[in-house]
């Protein structure tokens, strides 16, 4: 049976730099970027603060998803970033909770 996933979107502050990406495994995918084993882009421009999530039933959808948004213009992201998280708060912690 295949895992669902979730499509996310990682700043390093208010405005700045936006990296989306996709995972099965969101609290752990986001501790490597907060850690810096991300990967390269997210190490470089120190994208630790997770602004937005969309949860998906499959991870096939997830990627489909991903793909959409990532050729999004920036102001849709940002739009889509306030209307979920207005205050861009870090929403790592509420992952757990």
């Amino acid at each position: 049976m295949e895992r669902g996933g979730c499509v996310y979107i990682m700043t390093n502050k208010r405005y700045g730099v936006l990296y989306t990406g996709v995972t099965s495994d969101l609290a752990a995918r986001v501790m490597q970027h907060r850690e810096g084993k991300g990967g390269a882009f997210t190490a470089r421009y120190k994208c630790t603060r997770l602004v937005y999530i969309e949860h998906h039933l499959t991870i096939t959808d997830a990627i489909a998803r991903e793909k959409a948004i990532k050729a999004w213009q920036r102001m849709w992201k940002i739009e889509a970033i306030e209307k979920q998280n207005p205050a861009w708060d870090d929403l790592f912690h509420r992952l757990n909770a």
